[in-house]
């Protein structure tokens, strides 16, 4: 995961549509499920796995930014412009040494924001970019940035069900209900 923003193009405001809002406001709901589960955890319970899974609730947060952030290196830049490795994959989903919860919750409100300018400033939502080669997408597949701004929604909106479940599994509170 890159943090730098110097090689992401710089984005101008432009008019943003109801749909661009009604976009970014459903994906809003779903970053303050994601944040509110996480909410009063010290860095061990948010890497302690409380299910069969290896997930954790500091692996969720860390996951989900690099997966918004690197869809919408694709709505800019198209396939090239993601990014991975088996590496980087496996420390996506946990929480390094030199991390924290707090790092990792300011970290993805910061790709959040930009993601937010990114979506405002993008006068169409229609403008698509073939999706890169992989044995999970449709050979000669393209995405538009609606279609990517769907997917990141989907993923916050699963991961924070997944959160949910390893939070009530860790100390019984709740995101809902």
């Amino acid at each position: 995961m890159t943090t730098s923003s110097a090689a992401t193009p710089s984005v101008a405001p432009v008019a943003t549509t109801r749909e661009h809002a009604d976009l970014l406001q459903t994906l809003a709901t779903h970053r303050n499920f994601l944040h509110y589960t996480v909410r009063d955890l010290t860095d061990e319970q948010a890497t302690r796995r409380t299910t069969a899974s290896e997930l954790t609730l500091a692996g969720l947060i860390k996951h989900v930014t690099a997966c918004e952030e690197n869809w919408l290196r694709f709505v800019l830049g198209g396939p090239g412009s993601m990014e991975g490795s088996e590496e980087s994959w496996e420390d996506g989903w946990r929480m390094l040494p030199a991390e924290t919860l707090a790092s990792l919750l300011a970290r993805y409100e910061e790709v959040a924001n930009r993601t937010d300018e990114i979506v405002r400033s993008l006068p169409d939502l229609d403008a698509d970019h073939p999706l890169p080669v992989a044995p999970w997408f449709e050979p000669g597949a393209r995405w538009s940035a609606r279609r990517v701004l769907l997917h990141v929604i989907a993923e916050t909106s699963q991961h924070a069900g997944h959160a949910d479940i390893i939070r009530e599994s860790l100390d019984g509170q709740k995101t809902m209900g």
